[in-house]
């Protein structure tokens, strides 16, 4: 029989969930409403595209600076406190600022925390699942829960109160992540995990050379074009996470039903949570990713026709695959080729790299939507398939059946 419920709740497993119900509160609410907040306040789609990427731009710098603050901390939960407490007490100042560069400065102190702390997040919750025996997926897809408990009502909110709303939500969301995050565990020690005998007579495995103990490991090339794939079809949707709900309001689109679309998309993610297992025990990483190449293809070749709300919610049911397997795929890509000690910064690597190509995303699409409407979604879909050419050559570079022998049962 399972553990009853306060048990679970109280294990390292369920206080981690806990944690990845609250932290993307801020960005279930800021994704489809903050553009339109922002055009309220006179503020062009350029300019959005700007707001959207300065503090992602910021990171590219600081990411591996974290990482590695993360990884040399006795315990990855310091940072994630530390960044998460920051990260609550910038929205307050948006109360009180007008005009571009004021409200460029104080969005930026909001997002430079969640961005800080989300690799080393998913870098400390994966090798602690894998140290204790639970399925990451089932611990992340709370993340996934929390974004759309979230969405809904914020639509509905939105619809009631107008703009004014919004500064509001996003205050009280930075508070909640906040406080849940001081529950959270010791990541390393895994409080409540059974220490596993060693047999002092047992022969020692050696390390598989595939494995990088050294960030200078992680520039392989059969390594790195997946990381860089990866990134390419994450940004290819930052199109629909900073204009879609602005596209759709101008095309009439109530903000109770751009709410309910919206929680479409991370809700399907949910199937991908719970099965990535299977899926994982079967294919390749690499193959996962190149298969959410595919789905943003069509996804957003989808959007660039503009169908009716049927069609938007049937595209946006896609994300499972675009979005979804693609972040399983490199999350675990990267924990099965990395040792613990680079743990969060071979994430930060990553997410680096996706800052890169997502500051040149969000920069490029403020002016192409201002250029050429929804048609800009093509243009999407001309990046998601050069992510997945990336990916195809790395895996003509290193045999996947190979990669498969070595990562059978990881999760």
């Amino acid at each position: 029989m399972g553990l009853p419920i306060a048990d679970r709740l109280a294990s390292p497993a369920g206080r981690t969930s806990l944690f990845y119900f609250t932290l993307f509160l801020v960005p279930a609410m800021a994704n489809p409403y903050l553009p339109i907040w922002l055009s309220e306040q006179g503020i062009s789609k350029e300019q959005i595209g700007t707001i959207n990427a300065a503090p992602i731009f910021v990171m590219i710098v600081l990411n591996i600076i974290v990482g590695r603050i993360a990884d040399r901390a006795s315990d990855w939960r310091q940072v994630i406190i530390f960044g998460a407490i920051f990260g609550c007490l910038a929205p307050a100042g948006l109360f009180f600022v007008e005009g571009f560069w004021p409200i460029l400065l104080v969005w930026s102190l909001i997002v430079l925390p969640f961005q800080a702390i989300s690799p080393v997040v998913d870098a400390a919750t994966l090798r602690m699942c894998r140290r204790i025996g639970v399925e990451f997926g089932k611990v992340r897809l709370w993340g996934t829960l929390g974004f759309t408990a979230a969405t809904i009502p914020a639509g509905f909110l939105f619809g009631w109160f107008g703009a004014a709303i919004f500064v509001p939500m996003i205050l009280v969301a930075s508070l909640i992540r906040a406080a849940t995050s001081l529950q959270l565990p010791l990541f390393r020690s895994a409080q409540g995990a059974q220490p596993k005998l060693i047999d002092p007579h047992a022969e020692i495995e050696p390390i598989n050379p595939l494995i990088a103990t050294k960030l200078k490991e992680l520039w392989r090339p059969w390594f790195l074009l997946p990381l860089i794939g990866a990134a390419l079809v994450h940004g290819s949707h930052m199109l629909q996470m900073s204009f879609g709900a602005l596209l759709w309001s101008e095309q009439g689109v109530s903000p109770a039903v751009i709410g309910l679309l919206w929680a479409v998309a991370p809700a399907s993610e949910v199937v991908i949570m719970l099965y990535f297992t299977p899926l994982a025990k079967r294919f390749s990483a690499r193959h996962l990713i190149l298969a959410s190449c595919v789905f943003a293809l069509v996804r957003w070749v989808g959007f660039s026709m503009e169908p009716p709300i049927w069609g938007y919610a049937l595209l946006q049911i896609l994300h499972l695959g675009s979005f979804a397997l693609g972040y399983m795929g490199i999350v675990n890509f990267i924990a099965n080729w990395t040792s613990e000690d680079i743990a969060a910064q071979a994430q930060s690597v990553f997410v680096m790299i996706r800052q890169i190509v997502t500051v040149i995303a969000l920069s490029s699409f403020g002016f192409i939507v201002a250029s050429i409407g929804t048609n800009a979604f093509l243009v999407a879909g001309g990046i998601a398939v050069a992510g997945g050419v990336l990916i195809f050559i790395s895996l003509m570079l290193m045999s996947p059946k190979r990669e498969l022998s070595e990562t059978s049962g990881s999760t």
